[in-house]
């Protein structure tokens, strides 16, 4: 979440003005030319390569090699509000580059995606070798290839000091970051590897972030009435698992780590895996839990490189693999602040309050409301 000043959280809910400013620029973002901006609407989904994505009316800038351009073109976003007798409070709402441009008769329509489509785009010429260094100096070196001026920043709980073992970039510089293979098939994303994802924030800060979990700290309350929750009445068992083994081997001739199961232990949840599936798988029958059902699933990284890393790659699965049951769409007044991965409380009638990690979000800037997509566990409901 983008933390904002108590008196611009505050004045949201009431009749606030908001305006947008856009900003271009053709040097990777050394210098930037203001410009005016019409319609413009964001969005951004956890579950996508570009975290953000968006649109945008930009009035009076030139196109071709000079101005706007889909081959070199950088865009910033931003959303104003200004609470009752108080300056306008910017809002950063995405640092973007032009994936398309439309020239109508009084603005240029650009298309845009975050910065992850930077990197995602410089695929190595040829297959490197990656030698083995921390986590923290090897995507800082795949990252500066692409985005030579990008901050990174390690958010609490990720292990950016983690020695990563060498292994084989075949093309793809995203994914040896976000979540790849190598030639032989074997993950080798550094982020998942940590237990942890990687994105392109609204900031344009590359960031390594733990996997968001429903038990995280509640970043924002929405009181019934400000906004209109709309129950998912269908559930899914796609992509459910409620134990994971995870190992590690490098090919280098260390020891193998591993596997490290990792499961649901809360006898209260409708996906609990039992009290020990591994060791004793039979202990279901034996107690009389006729409700337990496996969904097993395997995770193996040449990167995983002892079983607390295991550990903690599998605690992050399972809590991602746990939280589709239940899906809540709701629309409420627009907060610029709210990002993907958020946990939020949503009060769905009177006195009765349910947590939800926001899936995605969107909104078109300088309006009054957006809408959101959101998932909670089953062991929530």
């Amino acid at each position: 979440m983008i933390q904002l000043p108590p008196p611009v959280l505050a004045a949201l809910p009431t009749a606030t003005r908001r305006t947008v400013r856009a900003e271009w620029s053709n040097d990777g973002g050394q210098s930037w030319e203001s410009c005016k901006v019409g319609p413009a609407e964001v969005k951004g989904d956890r579950t996508a390569e570009c975290r953000w994505s968006g649109s945008a009316d930009l009035v009076g800038v030139p196109t071709g090699r000079d101005g706007v351009n889909v081959a070199a073109t950088h865009v910033r976003l931003w959303e104003g509000i200004a609470a009752p007798r108080s300056d306008t409070y910017w809002v950063p709402a995405g640092w973007y580059v032009v994936d398309q441009v439309n020239e109508g008769r009084t603005a240029v329509s650009v298309s845009l995606l975050g910065l992850e489509d930077v990197v995602r785009g410089a695929s190595l010429p040829v297959a490197r070798s990656v030698e083995t260094d921390s986590a923290r100096a090897i995507a800082a070196t795949l990252i500066a290839e692409a985005l030579p001026r990008a901050p990174v920043s390690w958010r609490p709980r990720v292990d950016a000091d983690a020695r990563i073992p060498a292994f084989l970039v075949d093309e793809e510089r995203w994914q040896a970051l976000s979540g790849g293979t190598d030639s032989s098939g074997t993950s080798t994303g550094i982020a998942p590897a940590l237990g942890a994802e990687v994105y392109a924030d609204a900031r344009g800060v590359i960031v390594f972030a733990p996997v968001p979990t429903i038990d995280d700290r509640v970043v924002w309350r929405l009181p019934y009435g400000q906004g209109r929750a709309h129950p998912a009445r269908e559930q899914s068992a796609e992509g459910l698992v409620n134990c994971w083994v995870i190992s590690g081997d490098s090919g280098d001739g260390q020891p193998a780590v591993g596997p490290v199961a990792v499961w649901d232990d809360n006898p209260r949840s409708l996906t609990y895996a039992g009290p020990d599936p591994v060791n004793d798988p039979l202990a279901p029958q034996r107690l009389g839990l006729h409700g337990v059902r496996l969904r097993v699933e395997r995770y193996s990284s040449a990167l995983i490189t002892g079983a607390a890393q295991a550990q903690t790659v599998g605690e992050a699965k399972l809590a991602d693999s746990l939280g589709v049951q239940s899906s809540l769409s709701f629309t409420s007044y627009s907060h610029p602040g709210i990002e993907p991965g958020d946990v939020v409380e949503v009060e769905l009638e009177p006195g009765v309050w349910q947590r939800h990690i926001i899936d995605s979000v969107s909104r078109k800037l300088g309006a009054a409301s957006m809408s959101c997509q959101t998932r909670t566990a089953a062991r929530r409901l």
